[in-house]
């Protein structure tokens, strides 16, 4: 009998998802773009640390090498630099709000 495996722990459930680190200069960047444009439409969002151990080991491998990436509805809309009007009209996109904000 092998002892329980610990839960894999969940990505927050919002529309938009930041994966970073800490000491990173483009996250720091992204950081600004995603709430910014996040505020404007009101939408949520969340940041996932990739070097927070509860941070699920499949999720570091697959961004990990891509800090900062950008999801939207769980679609990736750019990584390493974000650019706020394709963030903008994504976001729009789930949010019912305009496409062209940004």
């Amino acid at each position: 009998m092998s002892a329980a495996q610990p839960p894999v722990p969940s990505v927050p459930s919002v529309p938009v998802l930041l994966y970073g680190r800490a000491g990173c200069h483009l996250c720091d960047d992204a950081r600004t773009v995603v709430a910014q444009v996040c505020g404007d439409a009101g939408v949520a969002w969340a940041e996932v640390d990739l070097d927070d151990p509860a941070t699920a080991p499949a999720v570091r491998e697959q961004y990990g090498e891509y800090v900062p990436v950008v999801t939207v509805a769980g679609v990736q809309q750019g990584f390493w630099r974000v650019d706020a009007r394709r963030l903008a009209r994504a976001v729009g996109r789930i949010s019912g709000g305009r496409p062209d904000l940004g």
